[in-house]
């Protein structure tokens, strides 16, 4: 039971952020890049030993897979106003 759970966790990490790029579309890059920031940060800490649980995993999992994919697709999907002026002209 607990594979499926996190199978199904980690897919809604992936399409929440996807669902968000898609229906706003990116943001400014500075958001972007501090949420790719703030993932390998917190890929960095060290975990205590009192919270290495299965479900503190799931949450951490989550977080970052959500804010990796969020600021890197972001990033990716990046256009300056400029550019997209242009584009509608």
């Amino acid at each position: 039971m607990f594979g499926m759970l996190a199978v199904l966790v980690y897919l809604l990490a992936m399409g929440i952020p996807i669902y968000l790029l898609y229906r706003f579309h990116s943001q400014s890059w500075y958001w972007h890049t501090l949420s790719v920031l703030a993932a390998i940060t917190l890929g960095f800490i060290p975990i205590p030993f009192e919270l290495q649980k299965p479900e503190f995993d799931l949450l951490f999992g989550f977080t970052f897979i959500v804010l990796m994919i969020w600021g890197a697709g972001g990033l990716i999907l990046f256009r300056t106003h400029h550019a997209h002026d242009q584009k509608h002209a």
